[in-house]
């Protein structure tokens, strides 16, 4: 029998679009059994920062290097205790947990800013046997000297240099929608090697306690209002670049992954959505993408796909200016 909701994403045949993106629920193995008992085609699994790898090196100079013993000659033999295990040996291990734990694919997550380390890591996961890697370039772009032909330069080394480590991994690049030109971004980044974009990154903005006046971190999760931005880039993009393209923020329900498959989107990552209501939300979901293909008598999600991107929607420039105006004149008082 045909799979109808059969999505296809990084060169993988996935059971759905419906995909837990990096979060706390996939970052141990007991987390992602219960994520694909629940429905999940795939996982994304928490990212190993950039700066945990930077924090262990340092550690790890600071115990063979500068010790004062007062016996300079026996310096170099001191061990490593056995118990200290980096971030990356311990993301390795939680990587190979999964492989043989889930049969769903893994993919795993690096997320960073500087240039250097991302290619070693991604030689790694590689070895680990992932089944992709998804790379976050979590970057705020503060230096006035930086032009946006730097910022954009730094996300195209860092895949050039990840995709030359690992020709043969299937790689995801998650970028932010704070780009003058985001359809040519991404174009760029397929030129240099990555087969797919998450679109888009939510950076996290942090507010101000006025009594102190210092700055408060906060984690907001996401609504389903955050998910027409991410849609009008995914028709925009689909209809010119052949591309994978992932949603991420603002999948929370149904019609959330319908819009999305309707404008292009090959999957659908969530977080919030599973973070609020739990892992029973995927099921909940695919119930209902089969009922509406029912009722609109469709085969498949497929038949579906891009179906309103910018190449096919009637009205292709609503996604852009036109429906301006109409917008401001539709609004009224409550």
């Amino acid at each position: 029998m045909t799979n109808r909701l059969e999505a296809r994403y990084l060169g993988l045949s996935l059971k759905s679009p419906l995909v837990p993106s990096a979060s706390p629920l996939t970052a141990t193995p007991s987390g992602a059994r219960e994520l694909e008992e629940a429905g999940a085609s795939a996982i994304v699994m928490h990212s190993l920062f950039e700066e945990e790898c930077q924090h262990d090196q340092k550690m790890l100079h600071r115990f063979l290097y500068e010790q004062e013993l007062g016996h300079s000659e026996s310096e170099g033999y001191l061990p490593v205790p056995d118990t200290f295990r980096t971030a990356e040996e311990r993301y390795l291990e939680m990587l190979h947990q999964m492989k043989v734990g889930l049969e769903i694919p893994v993919i795993a997550s690096l997320n960073g800013i500087t240039r250097r380390g991302w290619a070693e890591h991604a030689r790694q996961i590689a070895e680990a046997g992932a089944d992709g890697l998804e790379l976050n370039v979590y970057y705020v772009a503060a230096d006035c000297e930086e032009t946006a032909q730097d910022v954009e330069r730094r996300y195209l080394e860092i895949v050039h240099s990840v995709r030359t480590a690992v020709p043969h991994m299937p790689l995801a690049v998650k970028i932010s929608s704070q780009f003058t030109s985001p359809a040519h971004f991404v174009q760029q980044l397929k030129q240099v090697g990555a087969d797919a974009v998450v679109l888009f990154n939510r950076f996290l903005q942090p507010d101000i306690q006025l009594v102190s006046r210092k700055l408060k971190p906060l984690l907001e999760l996401s609504r389903s209002e955050e998910l027409r931005e991410r849609l009008r880039w995914i028709a925009i993009i689909r209809a010119q670049i052949a591309i994978d393209i992932a949603v991420t923020g603002g999948v929370h329900n149904t019609d959330d992954v319908l819009k999305a498959q309707m404008c292009g989107a090959d999957i659908t990552q969530m977080a919030s959505a599973l973070m609020q209501a739990g892992p029973g939300v995927i099921r909940r979901i695919e119930a209902g993408l089969l009922e509406w293909l029912d009722e609109n008598e469709y085969e498949s999600l497929l038949q579906l796909k891009g179906s309103v991107s910018y190449r096919n929607a009637a009205d292709p420039s609503g996604f852009e200016r036109a429906n301006y105006l109409d917008a401001l004149d539709s609004w009224r008082p409550e």
